[in-house]
């Protein structure tokens, strides 16, 4: 029992990790396998050119954030190039707040929310505490 609880700061560190990683999967996956990516940006085109925004900027934005969500979400599970995955999922999120804020200013963030608090407890831990990793792996090599 004494060796779990010696780790346990690099267990919660994999934890959120694979869960935050998890939920971008998942909603990438969605957005490209299912929703289809036309239909993402269709969604999105109407509200947001109807606020102004031209319609380039919607579809590339909506490339940004599907591609981030998918590409990134499966490198924090595995560990790999986790700094720049969170970095650019951080960004992905100031995306969408300003997307979202643009079209409801008042809009909700229970599922925005969870996943900020994530990605900056993950920022903020120390790099020892990522021992479970590809990335820790690799630069023992």
């Amino acid at each position: 029992m004494e060796q779990i609880i010696q780790y346990k700061e690099e267990i919660a560190s994999l934890i959120a990790r694979v869960f935050l990683g998890l939920l971008f999967l998942f909603q990438g996956y969605d957005a490209v396998f299912n929703v289809k990516i036309r239909n993402v940006i269709s969604t999105y085109r109407n509200d947001f050119e109807g606020k102004g925004m031209p319609g380039f900027i919607v579809v590339m934005a909506s490339w940004f954030t599907t591609c981030t969500e998918l590409l990134c979400g499966l490198f924090l599970i595995l560990g790999l190039f986790t700094h720049v995955s969170l970095y650019l999922l951080g960004l992905n999120l100031l995306v969408a707040a300003l997307g979202f804020g643009l079209t409801s200013p008042m809009w909700d963030t229970r599922h925005v929310l969870p996943r900020l608090i994530l990605l900056l407890f993950l920022l903020l831990i120390p790099e020892a505490w990522n021992i479970f990793s590809l990335d820790n792996l690799i630069s023992k090599l």
